[in-house]
């Protein structure tokens, strides 16, 4: 197997967004990056070639399948890929005030930030960050917000 990739760099991000030539869809998507970022407490990671990813988290389904997710964004030429890890499935009174927007299972697909209400955009990234807390503590884990919540503690002077 071939040595692990190089880990990320701070500037990948920004060389990732300034490459979006659509001045909307530029600032769309560091709002989107904000709005992520305030939410889940976690720093923006670039995963692979695209998607900018917050947190990670450790999942395992009752048929033994596991891996490694989390929320995260894809920022695209056309659309916006908002990644609820928790999946969309109980969420259809928030998608339904949502706006313009189309769904998968787990993804919200956008075109534009100005055709969705910002408030309601926040709720299902919300809804998932305290599900997968929840998960976390009923496995025996420190939820993620408690740590998230601790390790800003430990940063204010």
């Amino acid at each position: 197997m071939a040595g692990a990739p190089n880990p990320p760099q701070e500037d990948d991000i920004a060389r990732l967004v300034d490459a979006i030539e659509d001045p909307v869809k530029r600032e769309d998507s560091l709002a989107l990056i904000r709005i992520m970022s305030e939410v889940t407490g976690e720093e923006p990671k670039l995963w692979g070639s695209g998607v900018i990813g917050f947190g990670r988290y450790h999942y395992r389904y009752a048929s033994g399948r596991e891996g490694d997710g989390g929320q995260g964004v894809l920022t695209r030429k056309a659309i916006l890929t908002i990644y609820v890890l928790s999946g969309l499935v109980g969420y259809e009174d928030l998608l339904d005030r949502l706006g313009k927007h189309t769904r998968a299972k787990s993804c919200i697909y956008v075109k534009r930030l100005d055709e969705l209400d910002r408030d309601v955009l926040v709720e299902p990234i919300v809804r998932a960050v305290e599900h997968i807390d929840q998960v976390e503590q009923d496995s025996g884990g420190l939820p993620r917000m408690r740590r998230c919540l601790r390790t800003r503690a430990n940063r204010q002077p």
